[in-house]
């Protein structure tokens, strides 16, 4: 599971009362150390351990820069202090969760000790007055179900800004001359989102399985590997060359300190190794190292998404929108050759041949069925958006290679939009609902999201509490 560590800051405003501010900022961090929290406080920067003075701003950011924090938490415990919370929002520049706890009752004589909803809406006013993006927790209390909700929800868009803001993607050779759809725009990818490719020809793979061949122990591990998770249908030397792939995949991801790779996995390979490369991708996205198809860019920047929106607790697969359900009217086929991890099939996958190659290396197998997340980052003309909604496994014809039959609630809909674009004929799948996460998340990496079923105003009342 990811780790994220925020900067704890609770505030406070001189005119409410400090006692009680005082004692919601214990109450408050005593919740979170029980829900499991890495929070760095600011106990050490005045005696109050609360944000409502400039100098001691100043301290409290270079405290969370030092400590790396990956968001900032600012709990109201009283009407708080809007422009300081804005100002060292600014200065982290990282995902921001606005809250506070419910007001009491007023006493008999009319007296109100905090009134913290009033100061949620005056630092909701200045954030966008400082143009910082953040995200609202309703106004609860410490032990409704709606505060651990909104806050692991909030680690989990950390998680995905995080992940967003430091990809790195091997890139093994060129995209297939056919898929002029998979091309990407290396240039802007890095300027605008920071996201860097690692280009290798071909050769540099091949070279890479040879030196792994020789790591005796290596290839026996994972060999043994292969022989237990998949039912073997291939010849050993085929099962060899797999295996090796696998690593070499593995040895160049790390060696390029990369997050994930997009690999040119047809026609040259073949020529090269003889085997489809999908049961080596499928090795690495099992180990949370997404492998996507036809050199596409894109594709391995949605896996790391969608899977970083999970916390890395569930692996997420990558298909091609196929052909519609022959008997479902909203049904539709995700299907590819076989490079899905192990842990996503709903039975033992066979290790053999694909679809429509002759070379063997590819997994057959049916994916779990229920409720998946299916999405797609992508963008053309300078344009980026996330394409993103939730989808039904269940029964269909049966299938060749890694495949999974889905029920949305409006295909036209969702045909349409990727028809018209910016987006391609891959998704990445993921068996778990990610949809508010990655909605939320767009508001901090700069894309637009795209939800292809009307459920905009769902999404947003989850996010509210509701």
């Amino acid at each position: 599971m990811a780790h994220i560590k925020l900067g704890y800051a609770p505030t406070r405003r001189s005119i409410f009362s400090a006692p009680d501010a005082r004692k919601y900022r214990k109450l408050t961090a005593d919740r979170l150390r029980e829900l499991g929290v890495d929070f760095v406080d600011i106990d050490d920067i005045n005696e109050e351990g609360l944000l409502y003075d400039d100098g001691d701003r100043v301290k409290i950011a270079e405290k969370f820069r030092r400590e790396k924090v990956d968001g900032l938490f600012l709990p109201h415990c009283n009407f708080g202090t809007e422009f300081e919370c804005a100002r060292l929002a600014k200065d982290l520049n990282v995902p921001v969760l606005l809250w506070g706890p419910l007001d009491e009752r007023p006493d008999e004589n009319g007296v109100r000790l905090r009134d913290t909803q009033c100061g949620l809406f005056a630092t909701g006013k200045v954030l966008r007055r400082f143009r910082v993006p953040f995200t609202y927790m309703t106004n609860c209390r410490l032990d409704d179900p709606v505060f651990e909700r909104g806050l692991r929800d909030f680690l989990a868009v950390c998680n995905v800004v995080r992940t967003f803001q430091n990809i790195r993607i091997l890139q093994i050779s060129t995209r297939p001359f056919e898929f002029w759809s998979t091309m990407c725009n290396e240039g802007e990818l890095l300027e605008r989102f920071n996201i860097q490719l690692s280009p290798v020809p071909m050769t540099e793979l091949t070279e890479e399985m040879r030196a792994v061949r020789q790591d005796e122990a290596r290839m026996a591990g994972m060999l043994a590997h292969i022989r237990e998770t998949m039912e073997i249908c291939i010849r050993e030397d085929e099962v060899e060359s797999v295996a090796a792939l696998a690593l070499a995949l593995e040895n160049l991801t790390e060696k390029y300190g990369c997050q994930a790779a997009a690999i040119q996995c047809w026609n040259a390979l073949q020529t090269e190794i003889g085997i489809m490369p999908c049961a080596a991708n499928a090795i690495l996205n099992e180990k949370g190292i997404p492998v996507v198809c036809e050199t596409d860019i894109h594709g391995a920047i949605t896996a790391l998404l969608a899977e970083a929106a999970a916390m890395g607790e569930t692996r997420s697969f990558f298909a091609d929108w196929t052909i519609r359900h022959p008997d479902i009217e909203n049904g539709e086929l995700l299907q590819h050759c076989g490079p899905w991890p192990v842990s996503v099939a709903r039975e033992r996958p066979k290790l053999t041949y694909p679809l429509a190659f002759d070379h063997p290396g590819s997994l057959t197998a049916e994916a779990k069925h229920g409720d998946v997340t299916l999405c797609r980052f992508d963008g053309d003309n300078g344009e980026y958006s996330l394409l993103l909604g939730n989808a039904r496994g269940g029964d269909g014809p049966k299938g060749m290679g890694t495949y999974l039959w889905v029920e949305v609630e409006n295909i036209k809909r969702l045909e349409a939009k990727i028809v018209e674009g910016p987006y391609i004929h891959h998704c990445v799948g993921i068996h778990q609902n990610v949809v508010p996460v990655l909605y939320e998340a767009c508001k901090y990496i700069g894309v637009t999201p795209d939800l292809y079923d009307l459920i905009e105003e769902e999404v947003k009342a989850y996010l509210r509490g509701e």
